[in-house]
C-alpha cells in the first residue's frame, strides 16, 4: 500500500509510503489519499488527523511527472489531488507533519490543512513555473502568507525552508525531524481532549470571513490556468523531467 491509515490514541495518521518516489502523488496514492480523508470524516474514533510521508526525505514532492508525461495531462478537475476543505468536507481538524520536502502538490496538501509542523529541514516550494504546470490551487495562498511571499514562491519557484515558512506564518512550529512524529502526536491529543463542537466551530470560523472569497478566487484561478495547462509548455515541462533534460520553453 502506498498510503496508510492508522488510528493512535484518537489521532488519525495518514502516510503517504511511497519514499523511493520521494513521496510522488501517482494515481493510485492520489486515490488511496482520497479514501483515506474519506474514512477519517466517518472515523468516530478519530478526533484529528496527521497527514505525513514516510521516510526522511519527502513530505510529498508534488505529482508523478513522468506519469504526467506518459499520459499527456492537461488541465487536471480540481480534485486531481484530494484538498480537505476544497473537495473533500472535513469538520475536523488537519495537521500536516512535513518530514521533507513540499513542493508542487506536496505544498498544495500541507497549505490544505489546519495546522503546519515541520522538522527542520523540510523545504516548501510552489514548483509549477519550473515545469510549465499550473497551481490554481494556490488562490488562498496570498491569504496565508503575505501577498509578496505569495508572489515570490509562484514567480520563481523556489523553496523556502521550515524556519523561513515559520516567519511567514505557513507553518505553526519547526521541530528537528527526531521530534516531528511526537510534536505532531502531542498536538493531536491536545486538541482531541477539547469539546469536539468547539473544535468544528473553532476550525469554521477561522475561515469564515474569507469562505466566499476562496469560492470566487479559485474559479477565476481556474479560467487563469486553463490555458497554461493546454499550452505545448505544459507538456515539455514533464517530458523534459522524464527525459531528464533541459526543458525548451516556447512560451506557446
Amino acid at each position: 500500500m502506498t498510503v496508510t491509515y492508522e488510528v493512535v490514541r484518537r489521532v488519525a495518521w495518514l502516510t503517504i509510503d511511497r519514499p523511493e518516489a520521494r513521496n510522488a502523488l501517482s494515481a493510485e496514492v492520489r486515490r488511496l489519499l482520497t479514501e483515506g480523508f474519506e474514512r477519517f470524516a466517518a472515523d468516530d474514533e478519530a478526533a484529528v488527523l496527521v497527514l505525513t510521508g514516510a521516510g526522511d526525505k519527502a513530505f510529498c514532492a508534488g505529482g508523478d511527472l513522468r506519469e504526467m508525461a506518459d499520459t499527456a495531462l492537461t488541465v487536471p478537475p480540481p480534485d486531481f489531488v484530494p484538498q480537505p476543505g476544497r473537495t473533500i468536507e472535513l469538520t475536523k481538524p488537519v495537521i500536516a507533519a512535513v518530514n521533507g520536502i513540499a513542493y508542487g502538490g506536496g505544498f498544495l496538501l500541507a497549505q490544505q490543512c489546519d495546522l503546519v509542523i515541520a522538522a527542520e529541514h523540510a523545504r516548501f516550494a510552489v514548483s509549477e513555473a519550473k515545469v510549465g504546470r499550473g497551481a490554481p490551487w494556490a488562490a488562498p495562498l496570498s491569504w496565508l502568507v503575505p501577498p509578496r511571499i505569495a508572489m515570490q514562491l509562484l514567480v520563481t519557484g523556489d523553496p523556502i525552508t521550515a524556519h523561513r515558512a515559520h516567519e511567514v506564518g505557513l507553518v505553526n512550529e519547526v521541530v528537528p525531524l527526531a521530534q516531528l512524529h511526537d510534536a505532531a502526536q502531542a498536538l493531536g491529543e491536545r486538541i482531541a481532549a477539547n469539546a469536539p463542537l468547539s473544535v468544528a466551530a473553532a476550525k469554521q470560523t477561522v475561515r469564515l470571513m474569507a469562505a466566499e472569497r476562496f469560492a470566487d478566487a479559485y474559479a477565476a484561478a481556474e479560467a487563469l490556468w486553463e490555458p497554461v495547462y493546454l499550452s505545448a509548455d505544459a507538456q515539455e515541462g514533464p517530458a523534459a523531467f522524464r527525459d531528464k533534460r533541459t526543458p525548451v520553453w516556447t512560451g506557446r
